[in-house]
């Protein structure tokens, strides 16, 4: 199972995060339908864009807790001192992907950034 981890700032839309899901799972070499759900931080959950790319994909939006992103930052390939002042977490599209994704995830494509969001793909470590 891939799960994409999103971050973004306020107001980003729908259509540059679709674009950018798109964008990672084509560098991963994945195809679309290896995609099970987007994940994203509960202090990003009222993010209408988040909520319109999970919908424009036919995926579910997971909504992940502090102590889930905390669980999983140090799986992270980056650390962010940035996103740590403004978040509270070093890596928020990591840390979504990976705690998601379950705890033996790993990254299967780091943190990808467009203009206004980031986006990380983990994969579950199996049974």
């Amino acid at each position: 199972m891939i799960v994409a981890g999103i971050g973004c700032r306020r107001g980003c839309g729908g259509e540059e995060i679709v674009a950018l899901v798109r964008d990672a799972l084509a560098r991963a070499a994945q195809p679309a339908s290896a995609l099970r759900a987007l994940a994203t931080a509960s202090f990003k959950s009222d993010e209408i864009g988040i909520w319109e790319a999970a919908s424009a994909l036919g995926l579910p939006l997971l909504v992940m807790d502090d102590p889930a992103l905390r669980s999983a930052e140090p799986r992270c390939a980056t650390h962010s001192a940035v996103a740590r002042r403004a978040t509270g977490h070093s890596a928020v599209a990591e840390a979504c992907a990976l705690a998601a994704a379950g705890e033996r995830s790993t990254l299967l494509l780091p943190r990808l950034a467009s203009d206004r969001a980031t986006c990380a793909l983990a994969e579950d470590g199996g049974p």
